[in-house]
Formats: structure tokens, sequence, C-alpha cells
């Protein structure tokens, strides 16, 4: 079984506007995909719907079936905040909260019921030493995330999220804002946490998509072209409007 299944995903807005047309796709556990193709394609439609972002366009609704683990997380049965702890996500713009480094990071651990400060404790060095931040902030915990580098911010907000320990991590091109120094700090932070993490991102830098990922899917107007492992969708893709945007040609 794999760990995540899309069957038939539509994505319709209210006013009739279709912005993704029968997604079917697997995700396999431990897997590295990242997700390219022009700006409006879809690709980070698709992003939110793996954790039920799209719950909160109010405008849209999803048709379909995503199954987590075989069970459909859009069934009426499905604890959302449960499913977001185990499928977590980091957004383009580093968004720490207006608290101090620690804080930003026992914030889920609390409401997910622990309490034992030296747990927390635990949990701040650990996801900290993840994301390769905690030498540079270990001085630092109980001053506000916001006074930060952004490269040290995004950082912090993935120590965050991994904090409540999900099964996988969404990113929706999260070096975008960042400079080169602190792209390549965190394109390193992902190659390393692919190896306890399924990893899903967006991204619009293809040099960034055929250095990190194993796996690479091709989206254009609302529908998935092509999935393929990175290496061949970068030398040798099936499809040619794939290799067109690979190219340059357009996008």
């Amino acid at each position: 079984m794999s760990q995540i299944e899309l069957k038939g995903i539509n994505k319709i807005y209210e006013n009739g506007f279709q912005a993704v047309y029968g997604f079917d796709m697997s995700i396999e556990k431990g897997e590295f995909i990242v997700l390219v193709g022009p700006s409006g394609c879809g690709k980070s439609t698709f992003l939110r719907t793996l954790n039920r972002m799209n719950d909160l366009i109010p405008i849209c609704r999803v048709d379909g079936e995503v199954l987590f683990h075989g069970e459909d997380i859009y069934d009426k049965s499905c604890d959302v905040i449960t499913l977001r702890k185990k499928v977590g996500m980091v957004f383009q713009r580093p968004n720490p909260f207006p608290k101090t480094v620690y804080e930003n990071i026992v914030y889920g651990p609390r409401i997910h019921g622990e309490k034992d400060k030296a747990k927390l404790d635990a949990i701040v060095e650990r996801t900290l030493r993840e994301v390769a931040l905690w030498d540079e902030v270990n001085d630092r915990l109980h001053k506000s995330g916001l006074g930060l580098s952004g490269g040290q911010q995004q950082r912090l907000c993935i120590a965050r999220c991994l904090a409540v320990e999900p099964e996988v991590v969404l990113m929706d091109e999260p070096t975008s804002s960042l400079d080169p120094i602190a792209t390549l700090k965190i394109e390193e932070l992902m190659s390393g946490l692919c190896e306890k993490y399924t990893i899903v991102i967006v991204t619009h830098n293809m040099q960034q998509a055929a250095r990190i990922s194993d796996l690479t899917t091709f989206f254009l107007h609302g529908e998935i072209i092509e999935t393929d492992a990175t290496e061949k969708i970068f030398s040798n893709p099936s499809v040619e409007k794939t290799e067109e945007h690979i190219t340059g040609r357009f996008g």
C-alpha cells in the first residue's frame, strides 16, 4: 500500500473554474518528490490537497479521494488536526510566530498534549540539530524568532514542523525568498531529511529540482503530464512538453 494515493482529484472553485483535473498519483514512504511546472499550473494546489489546507478556502471544493495509509482524508471521520500533525507543511515565505525560538518549536507538541519540560527541551534540541540550527541559536532560544535571518527563520519553521514528528513534509517553494547561501543550506537540509521523512516540494528552480530530488512530476494546465525519476526527466523526458519546460522553451 502506498503511503499516499490520489484517485481522480478535481479542484473546482465556486465560479466554475477548475484548477485541477483528475489527478491520479501514488507517493511511497521515503520518496523525495519535486513538483515543477509554470505558474498557475496546479502545483501548490496539489500540495495543499495532501493535508487539506484547501479547507481554508471556502469557495472551492475537492472531489475524488486522497488516501493516507488507505484512509480517505476527505472523509467526514478524518481528524484534520491529527492529519496535519502527520503531514506537515512549510510555506514559501518564512512565517515564524511572534514568539521566542523555543516557543515556536514547542507550540505544536504542546497543542498535542506534551507538558513535560524535559521532553520539550529535548524536542527543541533535536529539531534544531536536525535543521542544522542548534549551534547558531542555542544561546538565543528565549529571544524572538523574528530576530533571525531569513534563512534561519525558514529553518526554524522546518524545525517547528518536525517537532510534532510528521511522516510527510510538504514544502511550497521553501527557498524562493532566500539568498543563494541560505538556499544551499536549505537544500542540504532537505537532502538529509529525506532519509527520515517523505518529502514533497514545489519549486520553480529547475537546477534545484535536478540537484535534490529522487522523482520529478511535471504539471501543466491543472494536469499531471509526467512523473519519472529526476535523472530521466532532466535527461530524456517521455513527453515533449516536459522537455520544452525543462529546457526553458516555455514556462
